[in-house]
């Protein structure tokens, strides 16, 4: 065994060391013996080691880790500082975490088989390194590691992970490469060297961009006359502008997202990690890999979304929520009303989760407002972090944010994890949702969009602030991030709490339409974008246009009726005017198609319309029709016309919506209007009748169905119970089968020691030349060397037979009774015997003890004494004839 080496002393700060931390389970000991052999004494990192371990064993891991590696190798203790060139491993029974450069083991609340120790150790990897965090997940059974990997990876960090037909059990593997986190995937034996390499690379990086003078670090107010400026400087050498044109062009190619607009220094750092785990050395060559490498253009994607949040986020901000803010939009709604919020940047849904949980504690505060409710559209351009945001469950470690109360109230445990209670679960509405392309959601109460403009340039910021002003109803509020404001667009907010960044929309703001362009998902009518990252691009794009082109903007935005553009599958691709009384984004899923968002009255006429207006050239005309999606009724006139021209607009169709204001009638006008409302009048009633007729059959059919599917919902609530239990009694079956391979690994190992033992005594007892013979209590043979063999007939089928019922050439009769008399006194019998092929033996016999000092047998050893007894004879002849 290698002995261990004197502990040394930290060769960085902790704030600086890096620290990897290692998840395995079933299979694990042999992937964590292949991956330290690799490592040398001083390499500057420090380990951290959990592996699923049975609570109530005593783990061998530290032990056995010890003799593969010269770094010393400890196991977790509570405050334990951690040093660089050191290994340390969970005890059982622990759960282990990392806080403020220190180990901390606390015991694990879930019970056994419910408990996810490698989720635990990277979430808390993630808080404490930030991008400088190492997580490497090797061989195991289930998914254990994965959302730790998730926060690793949003926070910039590095992860390697065994490739999965390497590993015993490859289940842990293949979840964490399938997340789309992993870094680095090759055999544990390879993953260190590959690390090393990764981290000198961006170590390398980060000491070139330490030359940079300037940096778009997000903490510049979007009120800062620098900030233009600042993008400029901070801009990529004009060398490298062109691959990245080309790898922003392939971005959008693939994914229709596009990141010209985003601060480049952000863009810079991402990117570059990218490059130094694929070792590319410029971005002529990355651009190059992604070419050919589709699949590292959805892991480039998923690398440049930012996706750092947590619940309640800045305190402050939440307490004046629920005390002032809120109670204020209340007090403004009629009794009943419905409040409309978008939280643009939701990420996994932390922040619409805090503010559906602040809202229910104002109606809880205020019974007044019992009967109000609260809508929240949240969106983010992830799909990964939609999934984990409509799911709803949260690490343990959210309760470092969330109060013990809050917690008992709003979420309910699940396994090792909370997930949020159903009620605050339904309030929210999730949908991916690009900011930049994708019509925005109106009518809203408040719109929270924090610490996402912050990763924009100004032109982008300049373009989204009008967007959000005309996404807010009158009254209504805009949160921003702490590092955010609102610039120069005072003129359409006024402050609520600058200190909080809570604004308060101004009505009646001259020119308030937004000049944006509500894009086609589909790609046939994108625009195309110049994809530079100069500073020349930021610069033009403020360029004010003409006179004559401002005038007749803004003749159409105030004085033109509102309209919209649709395609021949009925998806909004542009929008003229304030269309807010007319069309209505429709709830779940993000769905921009018109007759899902037309008022209900509009619906059926306009659906005949398009079609008929389709068919012909001239337009079609709907007069006076009702629609009842504003606060009051309204009157309006309808025209549907195709379009023909220009080409780009071919096959497309425009609706027309103009108010009718209601005119007193008089003279002939009023017969003939009395005459057609008696005729209306007719057909009212008799379609009333008919309403009646079928409301009475759909009555019926819902109290059928209803009773129906309360039978479904008893019967599917049995069922989930049922499949709760079984799939509790499956975790509790896996986890402890991962134990026991965990255990049988050790066991092996041990075995392996002890067969290697056994040979070595073996070799020891032979190479002595000593006849030996080891009995149990029972004088059974245990144990003999090959010298005992010539003095008593043994064999290997000997082993485990009485001493009585061998053969031997000892003229020894009560050898049997002197090895009981021995065990019995305990005292060492010592005889010289004679054998009947005239050789002498000394006897001795004595008590086999054990090493905790228990007598468990006896020893016997056989010492040729021939020569001496016959010199001894000749003497005494000698003697006796003198």
């Amino acid at each position: 065994m290698t002995s261990s080496p004197p502990v040394p002393t930290p060769v960085k700060p902790v704030s600086a060391m890096r620290i990897v931390a290692i998840g395995a389970s079933a299979g694990g000991l042999v992937a964590l013996e292949d991956f330290f052999k690799q490592i040398p004494l001083q390499n500057g990192l420090a380990y951290v080691v959990v592996q699923h371990l049975d609570p109530t064993q005593k783990a061998m891991l530290a032990e056995l880790l010890q003799r593969i590696t010269p770094m010393p190798v400890r196991e977790a203790e509570n405050g334990q500082l951690i040093e660089s060139n050191c290994v340390y491993v969970i005890p059982p029974n622990a759960a282990l975490s990392l806080r403020n450069g220190a180990l901390h083991v606390d015991r694990p609340q879930e019970p056994r088989g419910m408990r996810l120790p490698v989720n635990i150790l990277f979430s808390s990897l993630a808080r404490e390194q930030g991008e400088r965090a190492v997580a490497v997940v090797l061989s195991g059974m289930g998914t254990d590691g994965t959302l730790g990997l998730q926060a690793v990876k949003a926070l910039g960090g590095l992860i390697a992970v065994q490739q999965p037909d390497t590993a015993q059990f490859d289940s842990m593997p293949a979840s964490a490469i399938a997340s789309g986190c992993a870094d680095i995937i090759a055999p544990p034996a390879a993953l260190p060297g590959l690390i090393f390499q990764c981290i000198a690379r961006l170590a390398l990086r980060q000491d070139k961009a330490k030359h940079d003078t300037h940096s778009d670090a997000p903490d510049i107010p979007l009120s800062s006359n620098a900030t233009a400026t600042a993008n400029a400087a901070a801009s990529l050498p004009a060398a490298d502008t062109h691959p990245l044109r080309e790898i922003f062009k392939l971005l959008q190619d693939r994914t229709r997202h596009d990141f010209s607009n985003y601060k480049p220094n952000t863009l810079r750092r991402r990117i570059e990690r990218r490059m130094a785990i694929h070792a590319v050395a410029t971005p002529a060559g990355y651009a190059e890999y992604l070419q050919n490498n589709l699949q590292e253009v959805d892991l480039l994607f998923k690398e440049l979304l930012i996706g750092v949040t947590s619940f309640f986020r800045d305190p402050l901000v939440w307490q004046h929520l629920v005390d002032v803010t809120l109670p204020e939009l209340l007090a403004r709604r009629k009794p009943g009303d419905s409040l409309r919020a978008w939280v643009v940047g939701c990420s996994t849904g932390e922040e619409a989760y805090s503010l559906a949980i602040a809202f229910a504690e104002v109606i809880e505060r205020l019974p007044r407002y019992s009967q109000c409710s609260l809508q929240i559209f949240a969106s983010d351009l992830s799909p990964d972090a939609i999934a984990t945001a409509r799911l709803g469950q949260y690490p343990a470690s959210i309760a470092d944010a969330v109060s013990s109360e809050r917690l008992t109230q709003f979420f309910t445990p699940h396994g090792s994890s909370y997930r949020i209670a159903k009620r605050i679960r339904d309030t929210v509405l999730f949908a991916q949702h690009d900011v930049i392309l994708d019509p925005p959601f109106t009518r809203l109460d408040l719109l929270s969009c924090r610490n996402l403009m912050i990763y924009f340039d100004a032109s982008l910021q300049r373009r989204l602030l009008p967007l959000f002003h005309y996404s807010l109803r009158s009254g209504g509020v805009v949160l921003l991030g702490s590092s955010e404001t609102i610039g120069r667009l005072n003129h359409r907010f006024t402050p609520l709490e600058s200190r909080l960044r809570l604004y308060l929309r101004q009505d009646n703001v001259p020119g308030s339409h937004p000049e944006f362009l509500l894009k086609s998902l589909l790609p046939a009518t994108k625009t195309k974008k110049d994809f530079s990252m100069s500073s020349s691009f930021t610069q033009d794009a403020a360029v004010a246009d003409s006179l004559q082109a401002a005038a007749d903007r803004l003749l159409l935005q105030v004085y033109a009726p509102a309209a919209v553009v649709v395609n021949s599958s009925g998806d909004i691709v542009y929008i003229s005017g304030r269309t807010g009384k007319y069309l209505e984004p429709a709830a779940g899923k993000a769905n921009w198609n018109f007759h899902a968002m037309v008022s209900e009255g509009l619906r059926a006429p306009l659906a005949a319309a398009l079609k008929l207006a389709a068919s012909q050239h001239d337009a079609v005309q709907l007069p006076h029709l009702r629609t009842h999606l504003s606060d009051a009724s309204q009157i309006v006139d309808v025209t549907v016309q195709a379009l023909h021209d220009p080409a780009a607009m071919s096959g497309m169709l425009m609706v027309v919506f103009r108010d009718v204001a209601l005119q007193p009638a008089s003279g002939s006008r009023r017969k003939s209007e009395l005459a057609l409302q008696a005729m209306h009048a007719a057909e009212v009633q008799q379609c009333r009748d008919e309403i009646q007729t079928l409301r009475e059959e759909t009555r019926a059919s819902k109290e059928e169905l209803q009773s129906a599917n309360e039978e479904l919902q008893s019967t599917n609530e049995e069922l989930q119970s049922a499949n709760e239990e079984l799939t509790t009694s499956k975790e509790e079956m896996q986890s402890m089968n991962e134990e026991l391979q965990t255990i049988n690994a050790e066991m092996h190992t041990k075995l392996d020691d002890l067969a290697m033992a056994q040979s070595d005594l073996k070799n020891l007892l032979n190479s002595t030349d000593i006849a030996m013979l080891f009995l149990d209590k029972k004088l059974n043979v245990r144990r003999y060397t090959e010298r005992a063999s010539k003095i008593i007939s043994l064999r290997d089928s000997d082993v485990g037979r009485p001493l009585s019922d061998l053969a031997t050439s000892l003229q020894y009769p009560a050898l049997s009774s002197d090895v009981n008399e021995t065990l019995r006194t305990l005292v060492i019998t010592e005889k010289q015997i004679f054998t009947s092929d005239a050789r002498w033996f000394s006897v001795r016999i004595m008590p086999y003890r054990r090493i905790d000092n228990v007598i468990d047998g006896a020893v016997i050893t056989f010492m040729d004494i021939t020569e001496t007894k016959t010199l001894e004879s000749s003497l005494r002849k000698n003697s006796a004839a003198t």
